[in-house]
């Protein structure tokens, strides 16, 4: 991309934390996130679960939109979901992390791995990850996971973090189950 800015110029950067794990790095969005997310959001099972309207992102202003949602929680408040890349090939696999919108049921950390990546653990190494990170800078006693009753597999992620399934709940129109972490049981039993 051509730069547009003048020699000086101040402009906004998001520098927010970057968080090693085995495996993965947890760390802010960059530009070169859009493509790799809008792919991520096209597939429908995906999409399904994880898309305001629960349809695929088809086009690349969308997928540069729900990119910029996520980083500009960032800007807002302070906090949001990490990239997630795999320290070994240095692709963007995902987006793990905290997020709390207006009207959101409670303070989330929520997970969505592209699915070329799932199945390795990845979306339960990130979560534990940004779950540690929130722990450690929020005076939350609690963290929800938004999960649609028939997400099989963010169950089982759920469930591999501790978290307990305290029933429904709306998001957005739609009924999710939500499950919680609390402070006391991460700090008891991680696993």
């Amino acid at each position: 991309m051509v730069s547009l800015f003048k020699p000086g110029a101040k402009l906004l950067q998001v520098d927010g934390p970057a968080i090693e794990t085995a495996r993965l790095i947890l760390r802010p969005w960059r530009a070169s996130d859009i493509a790799a997310n809008t792919l991520m959001l096209s597939d429908p099972e995906t999409a399904r679960f994880i898309t305001p309207n629960h349809r695929p992102v088809t086009s690349e202003i969308n997928g540069w939109r729900n990119a910029a949602v996520i980083a500009g929680h960032w800007a807002l408040h302070g906090f949001g979901m990490f990239a997630v890349e795999d320290k070994a090939s240095g692709r963007y696999i995902g987006r793990v992390g905290p997020y709390y919108p207006p009207g959101w049921p409670g303070f989330e950390v929520g997970w969505g791995i592209a699915r070329d990546y799932r199945g390795r653990g990845y979306a339960v190494e990130a979560s534990r990850a940004a779950i540690d990170w929130v722990f450690g800078n929020f005076t939350l006693d609690r963290i929800i996971h938004c999960i649609d009753p028939v997400n099989v597999a963010s169950q089982a992620v759920a469930r591999r973090l501790g978290a307990v399934n305290e029933g429904p709940g709306e998001l957005e129109g739609d009924i999710v189950d939500i499950w919680v972490t609390t402070r006391q049981r991460w700090r008891r039993d991680p696993a």
